[in-house]
């Protein structure tokens, strides 16, 4: 998302809650529960040791879910936007590092940082997934848009369970917030979060899959929201698979029914952009068929998790956990 340093601005624009979540809109046959309130600025979710779940939130922390409200596990986390399980060991990415978190049911048994020293800026570290005993990250860039001195910016990164071998697996990407793993295949997408000074209506945030060793284009090549295509000096750039609404920070992605659904955490000052969670149906080329607005009237949409009883999705500015299922 964007520049979570300004996240102080966005606590005055939080506007009230609707009771129950019934003031959220979805489309017919489905709706909308409450599964917990109260955390501060949640910014992903996973299912931890015993099928619980865990949250992790801006102000450091990582809280499990009971009874409907959060309860803490860990502190003093650097701006914690992602979390991974494998088993009862939580990952956690960072500002700046990515740190391992072992537990005994919800407490902490042990603590250790695999990497830091990660470049961060105006981005940071975002969502992280297992795949393959191998741990896969967006780390963002440390600019709006320059040339960075390190590869490890604006870059997929993948590092080993134990925090040894890290690699760059695909650069080009301003700040490659949301991760998943499309079910029966293991391939990578991410939301990207597109430049901010090329005007309102300019460029398309968007969604890729990850190819090893590919560029993606960014400083100097940009998805185009009004011709639908790559703009700029794109030479060997991969293409998006879908162009998503300009400025309206696509981050949290998750597939679920068969189809992939983004959360537009939106913009600060204006709920003109974002705010909803939209649905890509993908074409068997890989590339978006069909775009739809799923779910809106969000304050701040951003984490999502899919499950069998229905899609999570983690209000950042209501502080709420809804979850969207068929009636």
């Amino acid at each position: 998302m964007r520049a979570l340093a300004v996240a102080a601005l966005a606590l005055v624009l939080a506007g009230s809650a609707p009771a129950g979540g019934l003031g959220l809109r979805v489309p017919p046959g489905f709706r909308v529960s409450v599964v917990a309130r109260g955390l501060t600025h949640p910014t992903d979710l996973a299912r931890g040791p015993g099928g619980k779940l865990f949250a992790t939130e801006d102000v450091g922390r990582l809280v499990v879910i009971r009874g409907g409200r959060p309860h803490l596990v860990a502190s003093g986390l650097r701006v914690p936007l992602g979390l991974a399980f494998s088993g009862s060991t939580a990952f956690v990415s960072e500002t700046g590092r990515l740190e391992r978190l072992r537990l005994a049911g919800s407490r902490v048994v042990s603590r250790r940082v695999l990497v830091s020293g990660l470049p961060f800026g105006l981005h940071q570290q975002d969502n992280v997934v297992i795949r393959g005993g191998r741990l896969y990250f967006g780390s963002g860039s440390t600019c709006d848009a320059c040339t960075e001195s390190d590869p490890r910016s604006a870059a997929i990164l993948s590092v080993r369970e134990d925090g040894r071998d890290l690699r760059v697996v695909a650069h080009g990407l301003r700040n490659p917030y949301g991760l998943a793993l499309q079910p029966g295949t293991h391939r990578l997408f991410v939301s990207v979060n597109g430049r901010d000074t090329l005007g309102a209506h300019e460029p398309a945030e968007m969604v890729v899959r990850i190819h090893p060793g590919a560029r993606y284009g960014w400083p100097g090549c940009w998805p185009s929201w009004r011709a639908r295509r790559l703009a700029g000096s794109c030479g060997g750039v991969s293409k998006p698979v879908a162009y998503l609404q300009p400025h309206s920070s696509a981050d949290g992605i998750a597939f679920w029914h068969d189809a992939l659904y983004v959360a537009e955490w939106g913009q600060y000052l204006s709920s003109q952009d974002g705010r909803r969670v939209v649905r890509i149906e993908l074409g068997r080329n890989g590339t978006a068929k069909k775009i739809t607005t799923f779910a809106d009237r969000f304050d701040h949409p951003l984490a999502l998790l899919p499950t069998d009883r229905g899609l999570l999705v983690a209000d950042w500015g209501r502080g709420v956990v809804y979850r969207i299922s068929r009636r």
